[in-house]
């Protein structure tokens, strides 16, 4: 059954007769359509968010949170229609959608709380100098396929927060569980204020380029977020860019072998390995590599690749074709150039849907390509190392810098390397744990500024200098 969803603009749920299919990974098989907007359709969505914002800007804080409250609790009381549409339409195991869906509510939640309160620089006989945060106005942001809502909402919510509106581009592949949430919200959110608008990768450039859009945030692959930052760059745009990452665990000769190992293997193939922070290079001391390789690879064997939707599936299906074709061109590039397979590795041409088997290496080259490239799929190569130093050296000889972790008893060893590698977030002991209250960001080409928290806040805002002259004679 083909169902029509449709785009939120200034209050009202509207469609232009046009139509992009959206495909179920899981299936191969078209099963929706949304709207594909243009130019007309974009320049109607910022025009009303430009007129919201005379209004919302003036608001409280106390009227933005609640109305972000509203946003957490729509989310909240769908969530059993949301997660299975986010399956459908992602692709990912029903309980990892439920992980998503309830935790865009969470962070909605915890986001209202968040105020940028004015600082005092100076109070004397002489002045009075403050600082007080304003909004930079219209908000464009353009969310990836792999975490459509919380992406969504982690662009969404600090606009609101901060007083901005905001114009939001779903990925073309994932748009319907972001119009749905709109749907929700319409009438919780003043009109104008939230406008989400889908289209094909064309709209994008369009966002970037507008003229009354005052904000760029986004997050996807480095190579968009560079052609992103040119095209901000032509009117001095602000820009928040999350980007890629080619994430590093390091695993010290003290780790509990068997428990890491279920940890480990989750922390790359969770969301079928795509996710940014994903552990995409695993490094193990030679002292356990031979015994964790196999804990990890025989823990693999237990997990069962398939549709989301299916009670038991703990791996799904690649989201897209196109990533689809990318991981197995990794995949078979490491077996022309002759690398180990400890498991995986075998993709059925014939077969229905994006599926890619679990598929870890047995210590590739650092300059192996599914070791230097970031893979976002179920590919994990493990790789052996010697000394601290060493690894440490390996693991920031990348481009990028998002996240990385630690394994060790010794925790005080593990926050020292952690202080040594070169990247936004490290974990030490755990991993993909990212709070709202705290900024979350990447090094070199994982990123340009911060989400999250405070910090993430103040990214929509300009600063603000008043100085008063006290007893001036005028």
């Amino acid at each position: 059954m083909m169902t029509d969803y449709k785009n939120l603009i200034d209050g009202e749920m509207v469609d232009n007769g046009r139509w992009m299919e959206v495909v179920n990974p899981a299936t191969e098989e078209v099963f929706a359509r949304v709207p594909a907007c243009g130019k007309d359709e974009l320049d109607r969505a910022v025009t009303a968010a430009r007129r919201a914002f005379k209004t919302w800007r003036k608001t409280s804080s106390e009227e933005r949170q609640k109305v972000v409250q509203g946003i957490a609790a729509a989310i909240k009381d769908n969530a059993d229609e949301l997660f299975r549409l986010l399956t459908a339409e992602q692709g990912k195991p029903h309980h990892q959608a439920q992980m998503e869906i309830y935790g865009a509510a969470g962070l909605a939640a915890a986001q209202s709380t968040l105020t940028l309160d004015d600082v005092i620089n100076q109070d004397d006989e002489e002045r009075l100098s403050r600082t007080r945060r304003v909004p930079v106005g219209v908000v464009g942001g353009i969310v990836p396929w792999n975490f459509p809502v919380m992406m969504a909402i982690q662009k969404i919510v600090p606009a609101l927060i901060s007083g901005c509106t905001i114009v939001l581009k779903p990925s073309p592949f994932t748009p319907l569980t972001t119009l749905r949430v709109a749907e929700l919200i319409k009438d919780v959110v003043p009109a104008g204020t939230v406008n989400i608008i889908t289209g094909e990768d064309s709209l994008g450039p369009l966002i970037t380029e507008h003229p009354d859009i005052d904000k760029v945030t986004f997050t996807g692959s480095t190579a968009t977020g560079k052609k992103i930052m040119e095209g901000a760059s032509k009117d001095l745009k602000r820009i928040t860019l999350e980007l890629g990452g080619n994430d590093a665990s390091i695993v010290l000769p003290d780790a509990d072998v068997e428990k890491v190992a279920e940890q480990l293997f989750w922390s790359s193939f969770t969301n079928a390995g795509q996710i940014c922070v994903a552990a995409k290079r695993i490094y193990i001391h030679e002292d356990i590599y031979d015994d964790l390789s196999k804990a990890i690879a025989e823990y693999a064997k237990g997990v069962t690749v398939g549709d989301g939707s299916q009670q038991g599936t703990g791996v799904g299906p690649i989201q897209n074709k196109k990533q689809f074709d990318r991981v197995c061109e990794l995949i078979q590039d490491a077996k022309d150039k002759g690398y180990k397979f400890l498991t995986g590795g075998n993709v059925d041409p014939t077969g229905t849907g994006y599926y890619v088997p679990i598929t870890i290496l047995d210590n590739p080259p650092e300059d192996a390509r599914i070791v230097a490239e970031e893979q976002f799929g179920p590919v994990m190569p493990l790789m052996k190392f010697s000394t601290v130093d060493e690894v440490i050296a390996r693991a920031n000889n990348s481009d990028y810098g998002l996240a990385g972790a630690v394994w060790t008893k010794d925790v005080d060893k593990g926050v020292e390397i952690a202080e040594q590698l070169e990247t936004g977030t490290v974990w030490v002991n755990e991993f993909l744990h990212i709070s709202p209250l705290a900024p979350f960001g990447g090094h070199k080409q994982s990123g340009f500024g911060a989400e999250y928290g405070l910090d993430g806040l103040k990214e929509f805002t300009y600063p603000q200098v008043i100085t008063v002259k006290r007893n001036a004679a005028v």
